[in-house]
């Protein structure tokens, strides 16, 4: 049986898109460390999670660099967790299908990274602000807003409330940010949640003016992975289109797509927008996953 689920964890991790990769490393960090919390509590404590969590003291970091990292893959627990996994899925998907699997990592670590920078800040300057971060809000609320900032009035269903438009929804997770700044607990969280939002905002931001900040990031990754490039990435103005809710790129490329093609991703995002995303047919989906790779 344990043979059959590695089998199938490993299959989803290979074949799966970027948002299902961060998924399952999240819950494998998470059951690895909530055993040895269990079974080994006081080693846990004392010598596994302040080397993972982030510290909020300058000099600690220096000799920790890598909680800048470790930090946003850790979870105090079940609950924690699971909010985190399930926003994520939600927003990672409308973020990765609007915008393409290629942005969906480095929105996830540079948010997380802005947020851990807004939490060091906040202690330095903060009074009752907690000794260390951990949790993956700062880089899962960066996914949010990204897919906010690029769709606002994407719809999605809600038990209870149906079609609602993501830009409420967001509207609602910054006010409860905003207020928890003046709470006693978790305030630099909050702090940290806003810092992953403002990157965000500030990532569409830059897309829509031409810059598009993942393509230095993957640039990074496949250098330190030594990986070699196929072909130069070409770089265009990009922007978002309210009529269709989707970034164009202004390419050579784009420009001589066939229109049928064309025509087929506009009626489809039409459909998402009058119905939402769960409307589509298997076959639009992969039209507009590809779509979004052009």
């Amino acid at each position: 049986m344990f043979r059959s689920i590695a089998q199938d964890v490993k299959s989803s991790f290979d074949y799966g898109n970027m948002v299902v990769k961060l998924i399952i490393i999240n819950i494998v960090v998470f059951m690895l460390t909530a055993l040895l919390n269990a079974f080994l509590p006081s080693f846990y404590q004392s010598n596994i999670l302040p080397y993972l969590a982030l510290p909020g003291d300058l000099m600690t970091l220096l000799y920790r660099p890598w909680t800048l990292i470790t930090h946003m893959f850790l979870h105090s627990g079940f609950w924690h967790l699971a909010w985190n996994m399930l926003t994520f899925y939600w927003f990672g998907t409308i973020a990765g299908d609007l915008l393409g699997d290629r942005k969906i990592l480095p929105v996830y670590i540079l948010g997380g990274l802005i947020g851990g920078f807004a939490y060091i800040l906040s202690f330095a300057l903060l009074p009752n602000i907690g000794s260390f971060a951990l949790g993956a809000s700062a880089a899962v609320l960066a996914i949010v807003f990204t897919a906010v900032a690029t769709a606002p009035d994407y719809n999605v269903q809600l038990i209870l409330l149906g079609n609602v438009r993501i830009k409420f929804i967001g509207l609602f997770i910054l006010f409860f940010d905003i207020i928890g700044i003046n709470a006693t607990v978790n305030s630099g969280g909050h702090i940290a949640h806003l810092g992953g939002t403002l990157f965000g905002f500030l990532f569409v931001y830059l897309l829509r003016s031409g810059t598009d900040l993942s393509v230095y990031f993957n640039n990074f990754i496949e250098i330190l992975s030594f990986k070699r490039k196929k072909q130069p990435v070409k770089r265009g103005n990009l922007k978002v289109a309210h009529r269709s809710e989707l970034i164009e790129k202004k390419s050579s490329h784009a420009r001589t797509r066939p229109n049928n093609i064309s025509s087929r991703v506009d009626e489809i995002l039409d459909k998402i927008k009058q119905k939402g995303y769960d409307s589509l047919t298997d076959e639009e989906k992969e039209i507009l996953y590809q779509a979004s790779k052009t």
